[in-house]
């Protein structure tokens, strides 16, 4: 506990000291007065004698102490942190198994969901195709975030791998990659980051690129949790690529092994309509945050409390208030 005068608690200190010490000494000559007078036999203590005095100057400390303005540090429970949303652009995403397309109901899914968080969450933007590519940084502005997501358009293959470690590194500020030769990557420079969130947009067809699963291992590793969000549907449907027709349909095993890797989980969305619910459950990370809590209030209350109680008892004991 902390408080915003703490000066005034030597007052407070000081004023009981001095109270309990003027009760004492008037209590005294009281006493002497009664046995002077030839009533000793009243001399003496008792509940009914001394209890509303003692309530009142145990209001004067708890009062004083309200006025220094006291404050406890309270752990307060929010959604916060870094949420980066990463958008598959590949050919496959031009697909119109869901309306219009996979990538423009994405978009909308997503938007919707930007829109949805608290100012406490940033939100980043990110592409991939062959390659990826960071479209906005993580950012308290979601309008920004929005704009960005709206840009977006389809292009090349799918790399989830890449994806992932382009996520990592905007996420730990550094540059993030896997051993060319299989080694075991190295994860003691990436820190922890238990507050961000990797949301991939995707129908799971990947092409090519970093390992997959070597990278989601890196994310949790550094304690980043990956939510995918299948975009499409197991029938599929052709799209044309350079005048060729290609099938292309959602794989949902790779979208949830890589969300289960790092504890996160895979979201189904079949249509547009139902891609938009699947963004309101998106669970993101409920952290907390030591916040200031005032306490003068429950001290006046306490104060004022005592002194209705030592003014009523002295009323009716003694006939008047004390």
């Amino acid at each position: 506990m902390s408080f915003h005068y703490p000066l005034v608690l030597v007052v407070a200190a000081l004023a009981t000291g001095g109270a309990i010490a003027a009760y004492v000494a008037l209590q005294r000559r009281r006493s002497a007065a009664l046995r002077s007078a030839g009533f000793g036999t009243l001399v003496g203590g008792g509940l009914r004698r001394h209890l509303p005095y003692a309530l009142l100057l145990a209001a004067l400390p708890i009062l004083l102490v309200g006025l220094a303005r006291p404050q406890a540090q309270v752990a307060v429970p929010r959604v916060s942190g870094t949420v980066l949303l990463a958008f598959d652009i590949s050919n496959s995403m031009a697909a119109t198994d869901v309306t219009p397309t996979r990538l423009a109901a994405a978009q909308a899914a997503a938007t919707q969901f930007v829109e949805a968080q608290p100012d406490s969450v940033d939100v980043g933007v990110l592409v991939f195709g062959d390659t990826a590519l960071l479209t906005q940084a993580p950012t308290d502005d979601h309008a920004a975030a929005a704009a960005a997501i709206g840009r977006v358009r389809p292009s090349g293959g799918t790399s989830l791998g890449q994806a992932i470690l382009v996520g990592l590194g905007t996420i730990t500020g550094k540059p993030v990659s896997l051993p060319e030769n299989g080694a075991a990557p190295d994860t003691s420079t990436l820190g922890y980051w238990p507050s961000a969130t990797i949301v991939i947009f995707s129908d799971g067809e990947n092409t090519g690129g970093p390992d997959v699963e070597a990278a989601a291992e890196l994310a949790a590793a550094a304690g980043v949790r990956i939510q995918t969000v299948g975009v499409g549907t197991a029938r599929g449907v052709p799209v044309e690529v350079d005048g060729y027709q290609l099938n292309t349909a959602l794989d949902e095993s790779t979208l949830t092994a890589v969300a289960q890797v790092t504890g996160g989980s895979y979201h189904a969305a079949g249509d547009s309509d139902t891609l938009n619910d699947t963004t309101k459950s998106i669970d993101l990370r409920l952290t907390t945050k030591k916040e200031p809590l005032e306490l003068t209030a429950p001290f006046a209350g306490a104060a004022l409390l005592l002194l209705a109680l030592g003014g009523l008892l002295g009323s009716r004991w003694h006939g008047r208030i004390v």
